[in-house]
C-alpha cells in the first residue's frame, strides 16, 4: 500500500494546530508502530525503516508540532514534552487502536518513554534510539550550539552540506539517504532560498541563557513496564555507557544493542539497523 500522508488537529493553550503524519501499511495489520523523531528532525526520518517493516506493521510517522510540515504553535513557550505527549496521545486515539509499539529517536524517545511511564498506557513495546534518563549537560550545550539558528540556504545542496556537517554523528548514510534528509528538511522561504523545517523558537523554548545541567529522569524510567529496547550509537555523547548499564540494572526489562560506527543518534536507515529492530519486534 502506497505512503499516505494525512493530518490531524491537536489543542494548544491558544487554539488548534495540525500535526501532520505519514502512514504506511494497512489498518488491519497485526499491530501499529509510531515512530517519532528527534528535536530538529520530522518523520520523514523513517521513511526506509517504515517501507521495511509494512508488510508486518502499520507505520505511522508524525511530525512533532512545529516540526516538518506540522503547525509552527503561535506562542513558542508552549513547545515541550505536555504538548508533544497531548499531541501523540490524540494521534493514538485517531488511529482507533488499543495499544501500538513505539520506535523514538532522541527526544521520540523520551515522549515513548514518558508515555511508557503513564499508567494503563498504551504502549505496549519501546525502542529508545540513543536516548536514556540522563542527559548529560556536554550534550546539551552541543546541541545548543546548533539549534535554532536558523541558517539559510541558497538551493539544496548547501543545506544538505551542512546536513551531512551537523548530523554526522548519524553514521555513514549514502547520497541518496543524505538528499532524501536534505529535501525533507527544508522550508521554501518567501525571499527565495531555503531555511530547515522546524520552528527556530524551539531552542527558545528548551534552553536558557544559563549554562545547561545535567538531565536525570531516573523516576520516568523506573516507572516503565513494557519490553525495551535500547539502541546506542557506539560513539554517542548523548546516552553514555554508565548510563546504559544502569539502565539495565533498574526500572523495565531491556535489551541493548550498540551500533558501530555512529553517534547521536543511528539514522535506522540501512539494513542492518532495520533488521535489528525486526527481530526485536518479531520476537
Amino acid at each position: 500500500m502506497p505512503m499516505m500522508q494525512r493530518s490531524l488537529a491537536c489543542l494548544n493553550p491558544n487554539g488548534f494546530h495540525t500535526v501532520a503524519y505519514t502512514e504506511w501499511g494497512r489498518p488491519k495489520k497485526r499491530s501499529t508502530l509510531v515512530c517519532v523523531h528527534g528535536m530538529t528532525r520530522n518523520g520523514r526520518d523513517f521513511d526506509m525503516l517504515a517501507a521495511a517493516l509494512e508488510d508486518g506493521w502499520r507505520v505511522v510517522c508524525p511530525d512533532v508540532a512545529g516540526r516538518g510540515t506540522s503547525d509552527w504553535l503561535p506562542d513558542h513557550h508552549d513547545y515541550g514534552y505536555p504538548q508533544y505527549l497531548a499531541d501523540m496521545t490524540a494521534l493514538i486515539a485517531r488511529l482507533d487502536v488499543e495499544s501500538v509499539d513505539w520506535i523514538g529517536t532522541s527526544m521520540g524517545g523520551l515522549i515513548g518513554m514518558m508515555l511508557a511511564a503513564q499508567p494503563n498506557t498504551p504502549i505496549r513495546r519501546l525502542v529508545i534510539n540513543d536516548i536514556g534518563p540522563f542527559i548529560p549537560r556536554a550534550f546539551l550545550a552541543r546541541l545548543r550550539d546548533y539549534v535554532g539558528k536558523d541558517p539559510r540556504f541558497p538551493d539544496h545542496n548547501a543545506l544538505e552540506a551542512y546536513l551531512r556537517q551537523v548530523h554526522a554523528p548519524f553514521g555513514p548514510l549514502d547520497g541518496s539517504q543524505w538528499r532524501h534528509l536534505a529535501e525533507h528538511s527544508a522550508r521554501t522561504l518567501a525571499g527565495g532560498g531555503y531555511g530547515l523545517a522546524y520552528d527556530p523558537l524551539i531552542a527558545a523554548a528548551a534552553f536558557t541563557e544559563d549554562e545547561p545541567e545535567d538531565v536525570e529522569m531516573w523516576d520516568i524510567w523506573d516507572r516503565v513496564e513494557c519490553p525495551v529496547l535500547v539502541l546506542r550509537g557506539a560513539r554517542s555523547d548523548l546516552l553514555l555507557p554508565e548510563t546504559v548499564r544502569e539502565m539495565t540494572q533498574r526500572g523495565p526489562s531491556c535489551d541493548v544493542e550498540e551500533i558501530a560506527g555512529c553517534g547521536h543518534a543511528p539514522a535506522l536507515m540501512n539494513e542492518a539497523q532495520i533488521s535489528l529492530i525486526r527481530k526485536w519486534l518479531d520476537r
